[in-house]
């Protein structure tokens, strides 16, 4: 399996990595295991979640996803070619949440707890923390570092500016620096990152892991009117995509699948691994055979007709 570089972190992940969003929420524990033990065994080595997952659910309270990370990787002999993304800052009740330093603290020794490992791969801020100075999150990051707690930061939903002015912060006080960025981005959801951030993270050579890569289920197919919102908990999120340039998308992605004798997920995640500023797209799956169909994409290499179509198909 090709593995490519998360910017200048030392970390190579392959091409696509798995969303844990799912984990204690759509997939209970041992569905999780499966799902897990299938992605590793199909030569891919990345797993993205938070301390927030799931706190969304009914009777959760935050810290299930990395629980079943936490339980599937404790027998495992192999935890040093896995990478564990998790992330900070979130939401997670009672005014938990953003980017002090006493908190970073806090949250990164439980979610080290939930996911029984010593460090974690990836540490990523969830979201921007206006109140919190720039510097102090990224001294907190950069002590982690030095205990072997966490090998590389990275960010996610932060504006363009913000993003930037922390990559500058870096620079200047020679403090570790955001390796990856994670945003929204796929075929439908394209204009704010090609616009913003896509050339920011090109200009700092950083690593992207895309989020929402099938959009909520609408890249699948499987959502074609209203009357389809209704197949999955997810459902609701994809009425906005039902629209004109929605279904001229749909139409494409059933074209090209056709063309390579594979479904539009497989299509639409192959057009995310050929962006040349996509490091891996984040994608998740409650079944083993919706798995198959991501990992599939990994194999497929899109003709430059074939890209091409879905551009206009999906232009803004």
């Amino acid at each position: 399996m090709e593995k490519r570089k998360l910017g200048k972190s030392g970390i190579e992940i392959a091409p696509l990595v798995f969303g844990g969003n799912v984990f204690g929420w759509t997939a209970d524990e041992q569905t999780s295991f499966r799902l897990l033990d299938a992605f590793v065994e199909a030569g891919f080595n990345c797993i993205d979640t938070a301390n927030v997952y799931s706190v969304w659910a009914p009777g959760n309270k935050g810290g299930e996803s990395e629980t079943i990370i936490g339980k599937w990787l404790r027998n495992r002999s192999d935890r040093d070619r896995i990478i564990i993304a998790t992330k900070v800052g979130g939401q997670m009740g009672d005014g938990k949440k953003g980017l002090a330093k006493d908190y970073i603290r806090q949250e990164v020794e439980a979610s080290l707890k939930r996911l029984q490992t010593d460090y974690i791969d990836l540490y990523q801020s969830h979201y921007d923390d206006p109140s919190t100075p720039i510097e102090e999150t990224l001294e907190a990051y950069g002590q982690l570092i030095r205990e072997g707690k966490v090998r590389a930061i990275g960010a996610s939903n932060f504006s363009g500016e913000r993003l930037e002015q922390a990559l500058k912060a870096s620079e200047q006080n020679g403090l570790p620096r955001y390796e990856s960025f994670q945003p929204e981005y796929n075929l439908y959801d394209r204009e704010d990152y090609e616009r913003e951030i896509e050339p920011i993270c090109t200009r700092y050579g950083l690593g992207v892991i895309s989020y929402y890569a099938l959009a909520s289920g609408f890249l699948t197919g499987k959502y074609r009117s209203e009357d389809d919102l209704g197949k999955s908990p997810r459902g609701q999120g994809v009425k906005n995509y039902l629209n004109e340039r929605g279904f001229r998308i749909l139409k494409a992605l059933d074209e090209v699948a056709e063309q390579y004798n594979t479904t539009p997920a497989s299509v639409s995640i192959a057009w995310l691994m050929g962006r040349p500023s996509i490091t891996a797209p984040i994608a998740s799956a409650t079944k083993l055979e919706q798995l198959h169909d991501l990992a599939k994409a990994a194999q497929l290499n899109l003709d430059q007709a074939a890209i091409e179509k879905l551009n206009q198909a999906s232009a803004y």
